[in-house]
């Protein structure tokens, strides 16, 4: 339930705009009405798979805001979690949970969105949930209370970021004195004086029908869909709404200030106001940011020049007004001041004369192509449409890439002389701190957690009972077509329905602990940095213009990746074949990147963040482990160009590699295509052993790593576990995993920690298991008095696993979860491709789901028992805390 920020929502809406022109009338697979009560509603059908995606958003976020009050808007998002009249929270979070536990909510300024994503055939439980909780929510002072505890971990959980700190303060001062000074979030302050009857009167203010767009998206019947919507939603009364706010900033004039941070790098930003979505600016405004941030800009160019370590211009479009945000990093100990003048020096050269119309057609081009990528997610598309709707006040989100595709170079030239005022910029700096990091070894501290034992069965209402009675069927996706080519490289071909585009994404199983030199580390990092400086045929800018020409998305490395439109597919292959298998390496690139990532790494080994990381590694693994190697300024420096060439060699390999080919293609043009490409590809002597050996169990250890910029400690408990990825007990070991921390309150640490106590606002537990070495990893974030009792009710809750048989109806919900999941995870294009890479890579067959659904369906509450008694130890679990100075 984090709120998401609208720059996030707004970009990915631009970038998924429609490839084709819009004639200004739907397609026949979009379906509209307003009923009665006013209520907007869209059925898109799209059968990439059978899944759907309900969306409901409520006009109405943290502009709306009580005075004296900010966050009520995301006090309400949380309390519609905790039931409704005929749904308590229990009905609700078990519902969810037998769905395949896909659910979510964001407040934003303006709207507060609330999602599902089904299996299509359970589209008629997730709007009647909606309808419930449109109708009234069940907000007493005690469920607040204790929600109260959980949405405050979630302010401390962000003021511990200083990122998140730094550009709050950036909007403050760009819209004082209006709703746009502050985002969704909320205080403690506000929480702590909001009742549970004001988030109530709320609800009933704002959440009405004439006041809400409901978006449906996916393999479904639009007038079946819209039948069902009007039996569930119409007869919710419509309601006169409370006045809104409009946005009236001040005159802006130049400002700057400076923030420290616990990060390892520093940023430079420039903050200038731009325009809102709603202004007829807009999408010159758009095509401008993507023109500042292009790789083949100026202000990019600055870390090419070593100037910066990354450098990107972001647009943030509100109503009313907009932020737009050149940010530079650079590495502890460099000169903030100085970036920050640069970055000015760069936008300036960049829109002096006028902007470059060839960098303006490109990314014209690729927002209009980019647009065709959003059929490639069930939940992206309903998103988009949503944001659309409700959001930008868009008839469609073809509207958007309609704009775009009218502007000009001198639309945009006029946006520059309006917006881009470099004299009224807002300069902000985050600077790391120059000290240290305090580790502290805690002797282990027992707390007495409350008797507390496993939720007895809940009893589903009449309506969910029989659809959620039975487990789910699985039925897979056709099976993609294997290919071995004679070099060995992996072929797997997966045409699948939808957009008109091709993804190509592949990796080299490769690992740096065993495979780099003695002395050389960081010799992969390095190699990693210099694939985008192009190949031996073309450099980095000619690769950059020849990917703007086709609008496509190409990444090289051991996780390689193309996204084309499938016109330009043969053209895309070609280059990113050239960019992965001759790499230019330039001597000059190689240079810059050495001295940057020695400067970067002095600042990263003495970051509170890596401590920890690093002293988890250490409390689990033996000394001399090779995964306790790691780069220090030192071995960077010793790092020669001749060993990066060498390192290419010897580990990039065809019969290390998984190449999966996705999309609108013809499976036979493809294998040929790949085939021609790196069919030449050839590697010297049999392939390395890169897997990593079993290791002994860990013992017992707890250590703090102070960081004093956070609010919030972070604990994570971990402990090595002897299962690798095709063991036998990995199922039942993630069947109980899921009781413990998936699918919400369903889960025990979430209605443990959270629920029943408000101790943190979430709670992961997750097997990471590899091929030979496997780790098991609880983690969550609370306020520092509270660590060792959140802690407690983790060993609790562990133990129960490994001692009390999970209950029917409690197994039965985690198995309907998981096998739904299988199902969910076809409903996105690059999520297919990923899990083909991820079973191929861990020597998987690619139909291992249809073997895994099976499984999960056949496990018994003692054999997921005793596999936990067999392989969990919560007493020897490793614990580190990312916690606040001790006072």
């Amino acid at each position: 339930m984090r709120r998401t920020p609208l720059l996030v929502l707004l970009v990915a809406t631009v970038a998924l705009l429609p490839a084709i022109r819009s004639s200004g009338a739907d397609h026949a697979s979009v379906r509209r009405a307003t009923l009665r009560n006013g209520l907007r509603i869209v059925v898109v059908r799209d059968a990439l798979a059978p899944v759907a995606t309900t969306v409901v958003t409520y006009r109405v976020g943290s502009f709306n805001a009580p005075p004296g009050f900010p966050g009520t808007p995301h006090a309400l998002e949380h309390m519609m979690f905790r039931g409704a009249p005929g749904l308590s929270a229990e009905q609700l979070a078990s519902i969810a949970a037998a769905l395949g536990g896909d659910f979510n909510a964001e407040t934003e300024e303006t709207a507060t969105r609330y999602y599902f994503t089904v299996p299509a055939t359970d589209v008629p439980l997730a709007l009647r949930v909606e309808a419930l909780r449109m109708r009234a929510i069940l907000a007493t002072d005690a469920s607040w209370a204790r929600e109260r505890g959980a949405i405050e971990q979630e302010v401390a959980q962000d003021l511990s970021d200083p990122e998140y700190r730094l550009f709050s303060r950036l909007r403050s001062l760009l819209f004082a004195g209006t709703p746009l000074a502050h985002d969704a979030l909320g205080t403690r302050e506000s929480f702590d004086r909001t009742s549970a009857a004001r988030l109530r009167r709320f609800h009933r203010e704002w959440y009405v029908p004439n006041n809400a767009v409901l978006v449906v998206a996916g393999d479904v019947d639009p007038a079946r869909t819209l039948a069902q919507v009007r039996t569930l939603f119409e007869s919710i009364p419509a309601r006169q709404l409370p006045h809104r706010p409009r946005i009236r900033p001040a005159p802006l004039h130049a400002s700057a200030f400076e923030r420290e941070s616990d990060r390892p790098e520093g940023l430079a930003v420039l903050a200038f106001r731009f325009p809102g979505f709603d202004s007829p600016d807009s999408a010159a405004a758009q095509v401008l940011v993507d023109v500042l941030g292009s790789r083949r800009g100026e202000l990019y160019g600055l870390v090419p020049d070593g100037k910066a370590l990354s450098a990107e211009f972001d647009y943030e479009p509100f109503p009313g007004a907009g932020v737009g945000y050149a940010i530079a990093s650079y590495p502890r100990g460099g000169d903030g001041a100085a970036l920050a003048a640069h970055v000015k020096a760069a936008l300036r050269r960049a829109v002096t004369g006028g902007v470059s119309p060839q960098l303006v057609e490109a990314a014209k081009r690729r927002a209009v192509t980019a647009a065709e990528f959003r059929k490639n997610s069930v939940q992206g598309l309903a998103l988009a449409w949503a944001q659309a709707l409700a959001v930008e006040d868009r008839s469609s989100p073809d509207d958007a890439v309609e704009a775009i595709r009218k502007v000009t170079a001198a639309d945009v030239d006029r946006v520059v002389g309006r917006y881009l005022d470099l004299d009224t910029a807002t300069q902000a700096l985050l600077k790391p701190h120059e000290a240290g990091v305090s580790l502290t070894a805690r002797p282990g501290r027992h707390v007495e957690s409350p008797a507390s034992e496993p939720s007895g069965p809940v009893a589903l209402p009449s309506w969910a009972r029989k659809p959620l009675s039975t487990l789910p069927s699985y039925v897979p996706p056709p099976q993609p077509q294997d290919r071995l080519l004679a070099n060995g490289l992996r072929l797997v071909l997966c045409p699948r329905p939808g957009s008109r585009t091709v993804g190509v994404f592949g990796r080299i199983r490769t690992n740096p602990d065993v495979q780099t030199p003695q002395g050389k580390e960081g010799v992969a990092d390095l190699l990693e940095e210099l694939f985008p400086w192009g190949s031996t045929s073309l450099d980095r800018l000619g690769l950059e213009t020849e990917l703007d020409r086709i609008a496509a998305d190409e990444t090289a490395g051991t996780h390689f990746s193309l996204e084309v439109l499938a016109a330009n597919f043969d053209r895309g292959a070609a280059l990113l074949a050239d960019n992965l298998l001759h790499p230019a390496l330039p001597e000059g690139a190689f240079e810059t990147l050495r001295r940057q990532k020695t400067e970067a790494l002095a600042g990263l080994l003495d970051s509170p963040a890596y401590q920890a990381r690093r002293a988890l590694r250490e409390a689990l693994l033996p000394p001399g482990d090779p995964a306790l190697r790691e780069a220090t300024p030192a071995t960077v420096a010793s790092v020669t160009l001749e060993d990066v060439k060498v390192y290419f060699q010897r580990v990039f390999r065809p019969d290390l590699t998984t190449v999966v080919v996705v999309g609108d293609v013809d499976p036979a043009h493809a294998e040929e295509v790949i085939e021609t490409l790196f069919g030449s590809w050839t590697a010297e002597g049999p392939p390395p052993d890169t897997d990593l050996s079993p290791v002994p169990p860990n013992a017992p250890s707890s250590v703090a790593v102070q960081d004093p910029g956070r609010e919030q400690e972070e604990v994570t408990l971990a402990q090595t576990v002897a299962v690798g990825r095709g063991h036998p007990d990995y199922y039942a070991l993630t069947l109980g995993t899921e009781v413990l921390g998936g699918g919400f309150f369903a889960a025990r640490l979430y209605r443990d920690l959270r629920e029943r106590s408000g101790l943190v606002y979430s709670a992961e537990a997750a097997l990471e298991a590899g091929r030979k070495r496997s780790t098991y990893v609880v983690a969550y974030g609370c306020d520092p008095p509270n660590a060792a009792t959140a802690r407690a009710i983790v060993d609790r809750d562990l133990r129960f696993l490994q001692e009390v048989p999970i209950g029917p109806a409690e197994l039965e919900r985690a198995k309907s979860l998981l096998i739904r999941q299988l199902a969910l995870a076809n409903a996105d294009v690059e999520g297919v491709a990923e899990g083909l890479l991820e079973r191929s890579l861990n020597g998987l067959p690619l139909d291992e789901p249809v073997a895994a659904a099976e499984r999960y369906r056949d496990l018994t509450a003692e054999e997921v028992r005793a596999a936990f008694a067999r392989w969990l130890r919560p007493q020897d679990l490793a614990q580190v805390s990312l916690a606040p100075p001790q006072t």
